[in-house]
């Protein structure tokens, strides 16, 4: 995928900038993630795997392929004190030696903390190894969601969402931390990469991110929030609103469609014409892909 940004021409959306597939924690190849999008109408899509970038190809070829414009993306692991932060990074380049090194040990601790966590519930359940490659698209980096699938599999648990209340809950004692980094960190990285770093489902449970952290985020190259999202609540979301209209950052709205791995639908949040553009018009790390 060539380096740079197009110029979008003719109309963009509606866009679906939070879509995942089986090279992460999705149940679905690139290419049936993007057949899922065109179905329910989606004119731009975005790949975005955790901290991964090996489904792009497979994406473009197949959005292309569909009619539909491809927006590289990425799902970037951060961590603030106990709290998960995720990063979507669009149009980074893949090949820019910070970013890679950074996901290149965000991959390596998710395979240990899964090698770990097997050996601790296999004490207890039938569980191998070998149970959980079995659920793991090849070159996809092992996590919950597969050890999950293979749970259920096995019978131990009726679907991920039972898996990730009990046995996998940071609550129980199979639990292991990841490696991630601070979400200042997170958002450096993505900027130095050429992309462009937007917060995912910022308003979800744990409530917004401490003022302070976030204008960290804001001068390390944050632009915008993912104000349409389904875990986002108020009056979280409207303090958002205002910060968005205040700063004039991007706001978009998407899916987080991971096949059967959730109940999301393609499109049932969608990012709009303009939100597109800007983000196009930021990004110069890797390029929209257009049929």
């Amino acid at each position: 995928m060539s380096a740079g940004s197009v110029a979008p021409s003719g109309p963009l959306g509606p866009g679906d900038l939070h879509l995942h597939s089986d090279h992460s924690d999705g149940t679905e190849p690139p290419a049936a993630v993007m057949a899922a999008a065109h179905r329910y109408g989606i004119r731009t899509a975005a790949l975005t795997d955790h901290d991964t970038t090996s489904g792009w190809a497979e994406a473009a070829d197949a959005a292309v392929s569909l009619g539909m414009s491809f927006l590289p993306g990425m799902e970037l692991s951060a961590r603030h004190e106990w709290r998960s932060v995720h990063v979507l990074a669009y149009l980074v380049d893949p090949d820019d030696g910070g970013l890679r090194a950074l996901t290149d040990r965000i991959r390596e601790s998710r395979l240990t903390r899964a090698r770990t966590m097997a050996d601790r519930i296999g004490r207890d359940y039938a569980l191998t190894w070998e149970d959980i490659e079995a659920q793991t698209a090849e070159g996809a980096t092992v996590g919950r969601p597969h050890i999950a699938d293979a749970l259920v599999a096995r019978g131990h648990v009726r679907d991920r969402g039972e898996a990730f209340s009990g046995i996998l809950s940071p609550r129980s004692d199979y639990y292991v931390d990841l490696y991630a980094p601070d979400p200042v960190t997170a958002v450096a990285a993505v900027t130095g990469a050429g992309g462009v770093p937007v917060v995912a489902h910022p308003a979800g449970r744990a409530g917004l991110l401490p003022d302070r952290l976030v204008r960290g985020m804001l001068d390390a190259g944050l632009a915008g929030f993912e104000l349409g999202h389904r875990e986002n609540t108020e009056p979280a979301l409207g303090t958002l609103r205002r910060l968005v209209e205040e700063r004039g950052l991007i706001a978009t709205g998407s899916s987080d469609y991971h096949g059967r791995g959730k109940p999301n639908i393609p499109g049932e949040n969608t990012t709009p014409d303009d939100a597109i553009a800007r983000i196009v018009a930021l990004g110069t790390g890797s390029a929209l892909v257009t049929p």
